[in-house]
């Protein structure tokens, strides 16, 4: 069938493939540093516990057939590998059948990590990373040109990420609709970054402009990824150019990084390729019966699942994230619904001392990337994600996203876990675990000019109260409740 490719966006093809193969690569990597100290054997939720409770239909996974950390570390070492592979082109290098086999090899290893990581792997850009996964399987190689109806899949993709972002934002918080959400934006969310002070202090009619702009890009020009071209390459550019903007003023682990991957196919078309003076690799051969086939069977199937995420979309109560089958193929997505106007931080201390006094010296625990120490620029982390910092900033809104683990990671620093141990910055306990920890909450601001420049402090915080009083290692099992 001759409408069944398009030579003209091998391009976009070469740039989405490598693009992605670097994120999956980061992914693996992610998991590979963090998954003892989180879910392990000896992890804060561990995953045979995990998978005692569930069944294979419910969270497919490698790992219901069997579970130690050492098949774990195997399983993402050789996602790793494989992913490093595919960005360097061995996928252009193989047959078509194989080059699939791989995408295909690799989507499957992700899965069954996210499928047992529990809450540390809820984030909305793991199943957009595994959705994309998906769709890179049948986008081919050099042997057949890009299946035009893949390159509309992506866009389909690329649509909902950011239109279902746009409509959350329209249909929760007051402050999108008023143009006053990036007041408090930078401030408050999640990860800043080390350019996030910067922009907390732009001008208000500039975040006003920010926030029309977000509208802009989220509302409006994703329609356009279905015009004609040069339309869909501008509305993909503006995505690119918008998505940038929030890489420099935050740290959104790879979720910026892979929008602006699914952009490139868009742009990646005969306009860039001529402008550029390329042409293609090879001549492509046509297509197979059988390639043919398979992929006119998975837009059929994509076809069926989007009717969950576009009747969530028409609802007027939108679920911000959601994935409807086990196999993340076909999800929903969105972000930042609501905006906190005060940032409030868990500052967890620690005291070798028998005895809690009134002069009783705390240490304080230090994390990689989450604020602590006022005086200290927080890092550009992404695309890495820190998972345990993440799930701190959620804890401190309130009580209920920290009780399935916040007791276990107390409880392992009493005990001096090396697992956990080593997702902190640093602990001021290097040679014996602290006989006491508490943890406090702090309201956290951004310091302002006249108070960087005397002080040094990016942030100016007040404790509010105890999070969790002190816990004893005698008494861990019993004070380490959640209030």
């Amino acid at each position: 069938m001759e409408w069944f490719t398009d030579a003209d966006y091998w391009l976009g093809r070469v740039l989405f493939q490598r693009g992605l193969a670097v994120l999956y690569l980061v992914a693996f990597l992610s998991a590979a540093g963090q998954f003892r100290g989180l879910i392990g054997e000896q992890g804060l939720l561990p995953v045979p516990r995990f998978l005692a409770s569930v069944r294979f239909r419910e969270a497919p996974s490698v790992f219901h057939l069997h579970y130690s950390d050492r098949f774990f570390a195997a399983t993402v070492w050789t996602g790793a590998a494989l992913s490093a592979a595919l960005a360097a082109g061995a996928g252009d290098l193989a047959p078509l059948g194989v080059s699939m086999l791989m995408w295909a090899v690799l989507w499957v290893l992700y899965l069954s990590v996210v499928n047992v990581g529990q809450t540390w792997f809820a984030f909305m850009w793991e199943s957009l990373l595994l959705e994309a996964g998906f769709l890179a399987v049948f986008l081919g190689n050099d042997d057949t040109a890009p299946p035009v109806l893949v390159l509309w899949l992506l866009r389909w993709l690329l649509f909902r990420l950011e239109f279902g972002a746009g409509l959350i934002k329209l249909r929760g918080d007051r402050c999108w609709r008023d143009l006053t959400c990036l007041y408090y934006h930078h401030e408050t969310q999640p990860m800043p970054g080390p350019l996030s002070w910067f922009f907390h202090h732009l001008p208000r009619p500039v975040h006003r402009v920010e926030a029309a702009a977000n509208h802009f890009a989220q509302l409006v020009v994703p329609f356009a990824l279905f015009a004609p071209q040069p339309v869909a390459a501008a509305a993909a550019g503006y995505m690119i150019a918008t998505q940038l903007w929030l890489i420099a003023s935050g740290n959104f682990a790879w979720l910026n990084w892979l929008a602006i991957v699914l952009a490139l196919p868009v742009i990646g078309g005969p306009a860039s390729t001529g402008a550029l003076g390329l042409s293609a690799p090879s001549q492509f051969a046509a297509a197979s019966a059988w390639y043919e086939g398979v992929v006119l069977a998975v837009t059929a199937g994509v076809a069926v699942l989007s009717y969950w995420p576009v009747r969530n979309l028409l609802s007027r109560h939108q679920l911000m994230n959601a994935s409807f089958t086990p196999l993340h193929l076909v999800n929903t997505y969105g972000a930042f619904g609501s905006v906190g106007r005060r940032r409030y931080e868990l500052v967890i201390e620690g005291t070798d001392e028998p005895q809690i006094t009134g002069s009783t010296v705390w240490k304080e625990y230090g994390f990689k990337g989450k604020p602590g120490d006022v005086r200290r620029l927080l890092p550009q982390v992404a695309p890495y994600h820190l998972r345990l910092d993440w799930l701190m900033w959620f804890a401190a809104l309130s009580p209920a996203y920290a009780a399935p683990w916040l007791p276990a990671f107390i409880v392992a620093l009493l005990d001096g876990n090396r697992a956990v141990l080593r997702l902190l910055r640093g602990s001021p306990f290097p040679d014996s675990p602290p006989a006491f920890v508490r943890v406090r909450l702090y309201h956290y601001r951004f310091t302002t000019w006249r108070q960087l420049r005397s002080t040094g402090a990016w942030w100016d915080r007040t404790l509010v109260g105890n999070y969790l009083p002190p816990v004893t290692k005698a008494l861990k099992e019993v004070h380490t409740r959640i209030p």
